[in-house]
């Protein structure tokens, strides 16, 4: 796996490809981040992984969960499902 920012300096990397094998982990939307923030996971695996995790899950608890990407990104449910959409997606 991975682990760089999609930033860089404050703008977009080069190129708009996804790294499906980047740090990723599910937490719950309102666990309330902070400081042990990394203790509260529920799942962690590739970016990958943790997106096809999210499109198995019974539709109406999908909202309950974010995930995070190798700490620079939070993704909400509607970015989660436009991953899954992609057609590069590997899941």
């Amino acid at each position: 796996m991975t682990d760089h920012p999609s930033t860089f300096n404050a703008g977009p990397s080069e190129g708009s490809d996804i790294d499906w094998d980047d740090r990723a982990s599910i937490h719950k939307v309102d666990d309330g981040r902070g400081l042990l923030d990394g203790m509260k996971a529920l799942y962690r695996g590739t970016l990958a992984e943790m997106v096809k995790r999210i499109t198995q899950m019974p539709e109406e608890h999908r909202a309950d969960f974010v995930i995070q990407k190798a700490g620079d990104h939070r993704l909400e449910l509607s970015e989660i499902m436009a991953l899954a959409a992609r057609s590069d997606f590997p899941g």
